[in-house]
């Protein structure tokens, strides 16, 4: 997703692959299990690339790519070669930007494909939440549950959605049209990578919890109508089923990172949260993973790949 509230917020291929629980010392001494020699690449939105948490590193400067992002942790989880992991995730993303270049507010990240070729081994992707517009709908219900405020009063009814109106109205369902779109351009991009990468295993990994299923505990640090947090907490569980339905068609593996990241969104004590409310406490940008984040993001992910070292 867009790392600025302003600007928008399985099993193995089957192509012959097999990975067997290997062991490895890593540098710091410790043992490791060890993937299949060759390249990892990291595909992506800004739920990948992490911005604001330190430090920043990569070109161009614009896609806000951490050294602390889930995909290096993992790559160092499992002692990955520098030279075999290959960081290509950039914020603002959507499924489009990996077979084309995409522009930044400083310098242009080539397609993401480009990276994989027939010696990747291992592909993270972590994408959709631009293509259906979830910063941006996080945007349109805070200013509609901030004017509600302002008309009642400084009080919300207990199931007012004034933003989810503007999504459902005409009988028509606008956020779930998205999703379906967004699952056909994945779809595709599924088949490109298996034709890119025949050898690799690929996971899709889907978005940790972002708004709570207690809605009163964001009155104060986003300004949501209480409707509208069960709203934007429904779509994203859409979006999540649609990424897992559609990485087991597409013969990858699906990782969920909402499940983990329960009672850890945006809207709980800053000590325990995972995702920064508008106002960030920690390092990161507005309404995205901090370093827990993405150090928990991380955790799941080495998960699902040691049952498959170990089957």
């Amino acid at each position: 997703m867009r790392p600025n509230i302003r600007g928008s917020l399985g099993g193995f291929l089957t192509c012959g692959l097999l990975i067997t629980g290997a062991v490895i010392v890593g540098h710091d001494g410790n043992e490791k299990p060890g993937l299949p020699s060759g390249p990892y690449v990291a595909l992506g939105d800004s739920y990948t690339a992490g911005p604001g948490i330190p430090a920043k590193r990569g070109s161009p400067a614009g896609c806000e790519r951490s050294d602390h992002n889930y995909p290096a942790l993992v790559a160092d989880s499992f002692d990955v070669r520098a030279g075999d992991f290959h960081d290509v995730r950039c914020s603002g993303a959507t499924v489009t930007d990996l077979t084309a270049p995409q522009t930044t507010s400083d310098g242009t990240n080539p397609p993401q494909l480009s990276a994989l070729s027939e010696r990747t081994r291992l592909v993270t992707l972590g994408i959709g939440g631009n293509d259906i517009g979830f910063g941006a709908m996080i945007k349109r219900c805070v200013g509609a549950g901030a004017l509600y405020r302002i008309l009642g009063g400084g009080k919300y009814l207990p199931e007012e959605a004034p933003c989810k109106r503007q999504y459902l109205s005409h009988g028509t369902d606008e956020v779930q049209r998205r999703i379906d779109s967004t699952g056909e351009r994945l779809t595709s991009a599924l088949r490109d990578i298996r034709r890119r990468a025949p050898r690799a295993h690929v996971y899709v990994v889907g978005y940790p919890e972002i708004l709570p299923s207690d809605s009163g505990a964001c009155l104060r640090s986003m300004f949501l109508a209480p409707g509208d947090v069960m709203f934007l907490r429904e779509e994203e569980q859409r979006l999540n089923t649609m990424l897992r339905e559609r990485a087991e068609a597409g013969g990858a593996d699906y990782v969920d990172t909402f499940t983990p990241s329960r009672g850890h969104g945006a809207c709980a004590a800053a000590d325990v949260r995972w995702i920064e409310p508008l106002t960030p406490a920690a390092p990161a940008a507005p309404v995205h993973p901090n370093a827990h984040a993405e150090r928990g993001m991380a955790d799941a992910v080495v998960s699902a790949l040691k049952k498959a070292l170990t089957k």
